[in-house]
């Protein structure tokens, strides 16, 4: 048995896992990073890039097929699937190659491929005859994709992220379970390239999406392009000649079965942590197999060990994880030695769709009923000047904040989400109120107007109320 021995042992070469060895490394920790394989990081390989391509590809076809609407006639528009495909794979291959590039630049004495696996709270094997001590190391193993207990049975007729992208041609007809972001993503991207989609979702709402209003409004948008099935179960699956035949119970108790060309499971990414020997490590775990851990240092109860990234389910998107790794290398370093850790706030929450209309969830989250406190800004972009001359007038805007007109979070369905909820983000994040947030300059005309539109009519509100309180 080789035997090593490191201040901090990484296991897992995603994004987490890169940030992590490169901050302990930076600390001036030994580090060693252990890539467990595939590589090339969740997002570049089967997660953000692989499903942009295709919603980019799913874009050009529908502005080619809406062209009309500005006096522009398109003869008409044919897609060539393995063609989108093709080009979705080749630029997939080289952002991770962008990646392997990265890793292949380490010295080859910080870097071990093979499965790890705890021994103890001080030692782990990689592979099958290297054994590695450690003082401290960093769970950073990433996530793969959930497979509904009725699909389980198809075995690889099952699409999901990790395999979906790897189709030689699009389906004639896909059924998606999931409606949640990988879902809506990839079923309006495939409905826009000509394939017949249908999507299920045992909830009621879509993207992520919680506030009410705009829970309606995504299901009337999506639904217009979408064969959409709310709030059903799927009862079984099963194979039917190169396809599968799909049974399930919608809402209103009815039974129903449906044949498709493909079906895809886009129900979550669960951790992996199954098999790594958590508790050899000496760590507290849940009845879920995850780790206790503390939120803003990111340290296990029970070891000198840190979890960052996919691999804790916090916020399992690539900016946090970016971070997190950090804070953990950091932190894995510190415990290494016998330093102090740090503990910083966590960022303002932000999560994105990238569907057309884009959605976006930011910072507390919406709460049903009795609001308190809470004051709700409202903006509808129906009739946004700049939404409307692009032809994208869909979708709106609610933000709230509390009585003082403290920016608190919000939620957004509409044209250029992605960079309108950076901006109340930064404000949330900085303790903005929505009165300074309003004052901000803003260009005319732009969709950030009607973000504006939103802040200021929370600022109206609260001056109507205080209005209120010195006349009584």
């Amino acid at each position: 048995m080789h035997e090593l021995s490191y201040d901090v042992a990484v296991i897992g070469a995603g994004t987490a896992g890169i940030s992590a060895h490169r901050a302990a490394t930076a600390a001036g920790a030994r580090s060693v990073l252990i890539e467990q394989g595939p590589g090339g990081t969740t997002c570049a390989r089967v997660g953000c890039m692989p499903s942009k391509l295709l919603a980019a590809a799913g874009a050009r076809a529908h502005d080619a097929r809406q062209a009309g609407l500005f006096g522009v006639r398109v003869a008409g528009v044919s897609i060539d699937g393995p063609a989108v495909l093709g080009r979705l794979r080749a630029e997939r291959d080289r952002f991770v190659a962008g990646v392997f590039a990265g890793m292949d630049a380490l010295p080859e004495d910080q870097r071990l491929a093979g499965r790890a696996r705890f021994l103890d709270p001080g030692t782990l094997t990689v592979g099958e005859d290297t054994r590695v001590r450690f003082r401290a190391a960093v769970v950073a193993t990433g996530s793969s994709p959930a497979v509904p207990k009725p699909l389980r049975a198809l075995g690889d007729r099952v699409l999901t992220t990790d395999t979906v992208f790897e189709l030689p041609d699009l389906p004639a007809s896909l059924a998606v379970l999931g409606g949640g972001p990988v879902g809506i993503e990839i079923a309006q991207a495939m409905a826009r390239l000509g394939v017949a989609v249908s999507l299920f979702d045992v909830g009621a709402s879509l993207a992520g999406l919680s506030e009410p209003d705009l829970v309606e409004a995504a299901a009337r948008i999506f639904g217009a392009e979408l064969d959409l099935h709310l709030q059903t179960e799927i009862a079984g699956a099963q194979a039917v000649g190169d396809g599968v035949r799909l049974s399930w119970t919608g809402p209103d108790g009815r039974p129903a079965t449906g044949d498709f060309s493909a079906v895809l499971a886009a129900t979550g990414r669960p951790p992996n942590l199954e098999g790594i020997g958590l508790a050899q490590a000496g760590l507290t775990l849940g009845e879920d197999g995850l780790p206790a851990f503390d939120a803003r240092s990111l340290v296990c109860a029970g070891g000198p060990i840190l979890i960052a990234g996919d691999a804790n389910a916090a916020r399992p998107v690539l900016h946090e994880a970016s971070r997190q790794g950090g804070i953990a290398g950091r932190n894995a370093a510190a415990l290494a030695a016998s330093g102090r850790i740090e503990a910083p706030e966590p960022w303002t929450r932000l999560a994105m769709v990238f569907t057309h209309p884009q959605a976006a969830v930011v910072g507390a989250p919406y709460e049903a009923g009795p609001s308190g406190d809470r004051i709700v800004g409202r903006m509808d972009f129906s009739d946004q000047g700049r939404a409307r001359v692009e032809g994208v007038n869909h979708g709106g805007i609610r933000i709230w904040a509390d009585g003082a007109g403290r920016l608190l979070g919000g939620e957004m369905l509409g044209p250029g989400v992605e960079h309108l909820a950076h901006l109340l983000a930064y404000a949330i994040q900085d303790g903005l109120d929505a009165q300074a947030m309003a004052e901000r300059p803003v260009y005319h005309p732009t969709l950030e107007e009607g973000l504006g539109t939103a802040l200021s009519h929370i600022a109206h509100r609260i001056d109507k109320m205080r209005r209120g309180s010195m006349r009584s």
